[in-house]
């Protein structure tokens, strides 16, 4: 296909047109995917997430300055940025708050951004974000950063799809930290207290330290807390070796092998469930006389949702 000969030649109106495509789901985009995924799966996937007014856009682009003007980060400094937008409520597009904080990056020659709408997506990302980074990796741009909406506690799915994941925090959050442990705060690889000049900073890195001290291990790995300036770039070089600490850790514990076969095993499992769920909806008039037999009691919720299995695999 012309359009991925393109975009693997390095072309950005071929990768622009790609992304939009396989966001969009045209038709198209299932060939795109499939003709491309030989060449992915080799960029570095980095999750940055964390509350609102964490300065997390901020942060993602100078990180990426910092990879693409120095190569810190194993990869090839052309950088990938995803920035997830909340959609706006006219037009279901990005509103591009983040790509404005993201000026100086976004002119870079090394640095490629896009920013997506969430569409009403749970869990901080968009539904096809890992298919715009898989289209990202194929055009050969590594590491690729993804950058959550910032709704709160429940963004988690940023983790199964990166390979690091950054918990961007501030010296505000610290009255917070007890109700979003549960949730993000759980899921970090490294940990990055940013607007570290604050007052009240030293504090809530010690109680990120004590909170580590009590949580059961998921690995071998402890997190780092890390402490940033970003809009200074008051430890960005420190920040980014902390990433490739992670890497290099996962890399030599088998992890990194594993994580990433357990990510590719979910998106098939997403792709069966989205699959169901379009013939379940195709199939509105029978779902509809199976709803009517539970309202009467002639049959159960489990039994029908059975009925509509059997008969939607067909």
């Amino acid at each position: 296909m012309k359009l991925v000969d393109d975009l693997r030649a390095g072309q950005v109106p071929a990768l622009a047109r790609a992304i939009t495509l396989v966001e969009n789901g045209a038709s198209i985009s299932e060939a795109i995917l499939d003709e491309i995924h030989p060449h992915a799966g080799r960029a570095y996937r980095i999750g940055v997430t964390g509350p609102p007014g964490a300065g997390k856009s901020t942060l993602v682009g100078v990180l990426a300055q910092n990879f693409a003007s120095s190569g810190s980060v194993p990869g090839n400094g052309a950088v990938g940025i995803i920035a997830v937008d909340p959609s706006s409520p006219f037009t279901g597009g990005a509103l591009l708050g983040d790509r404005i904080r993201m000026m100086e990056a976004a002119a870079h020659d090394d640095v490629f951004i896009r920013s997506m709408a969430s569409r009403g997506a749970l869990g901080g990302i968009a539904r096809t974000t890992q298919e715009v980074a898989d289209v990202m990796d194929a055009a050969g741009k590594d590491p690729i950063i993804m950058e959550t909406v910032g709704a709160g506690q429940a963004e988690v799915d940023v983790a199964r799809a990166a390979d690091t994941t950054l918990v961007v925090l501030s010296p505000e959050s610290g009255d917070s930290i007890q109700a979003m442990k549960a949730g993000i705060m759980e899921i970090a690889d490294v940990y990055v207290l940013n607007k570290a000049d604050r007052e009240g900073a030293g504090r809530l890195a010690i109680e990120i330290e004590s909170m580590l001290d009590f949580r059961l291990a998921r690995s071998t790995w402890r997190p780092p807390v890390m402490k940033t300036v970003a809009r200074d770039g008051k430890g960005i070089d420190e920040l980014a070796e902390a990433i490739g600490a992670h890497r290099t850790h996962l890399r030599s514990s088998g992890e990194f092998t594993e994580h990433r076969r357990l990510r590719l095993k979910r998106r098939i499992g997403a792709i069966v469930t989205q699959a169901i769920e379009a013939r379940f909806l195709s199939a509105g008039e029978r779902v509809e006389e199976l709803v009517d037999e539970v309202m009467k009691g002639a049959e159960s919720p489990r039994r029908a949702a059975e009925r509509i299995l059997k008969e939607v695999s067909r």
